[in-house]
């Protein structure tokens, strides 16, 4: 799905943002739906380690808001929506820029609403894998979320 006005501000907004700008990451594309997005990590000054790969916590705090804030801009208002833990696996050390694809389809908030009516909250597991441009996963990310109803 392409990118409205009103989430290209988002875009924007958030690669200028001092806590995301210092992770490296770039958001590179916001559905305007919030369905999907999109972000890259390029190995630069910023992102690299001593042994000259991408940082650890580089590759985390590109990926760490993302699910949150799709989450809450998709369920609204009526929501609480936060992060509760996560894991990282390295798989292999990042030497060229990381790829991630975030979605949420409608039938994930639809089955969250749902869960709702019968528990006073739920906790989500979203994984991210983080690949160069040949689709090989350098890093898995697993997002846990808790939501409830306000």
């Amino acid at each position: 799905m392409a990118e409205s006005v009103y989430t290209r501000l988002w875009r924007l907004a958030f690669n200028l943002f001092p806590a995301y700008y210092g992770t490296g990451g770039r958001v590179t594309h916001i559905a305007s739906d919030w369905s999907e997005v999109r972000i890259e990590l390029p190995l630069s000054l910023r992102t690299r380690n001593y042994v000259g790969t991408i940082f650890g916590g580089s590759i985390y705090g590109a990926v760490d808001p993302i699910y949150m804030l799709m989450l809450i801009k998709r369920l609204g208002r009526d929501y609480v929506v936060w992060d509760k833990a996560a894991a990282i696996r390295f798989r292999r050390p990042g030497r060229t820029t990381l790829h991630a694809v975030f979605r949420v389809d409608q039938g994930e908030l639809d089955s969250i609403r749902r869960d709702l009516e019968t528990s006073r909250s739920v906790e989500r597991i979203y994984k991210i894998e983080l690949c160069d441009r040949s689709g090989t996963v350098h890093a898995v990310v697993d997002k846990t979320l808790h939501i409830r109803r306000k």
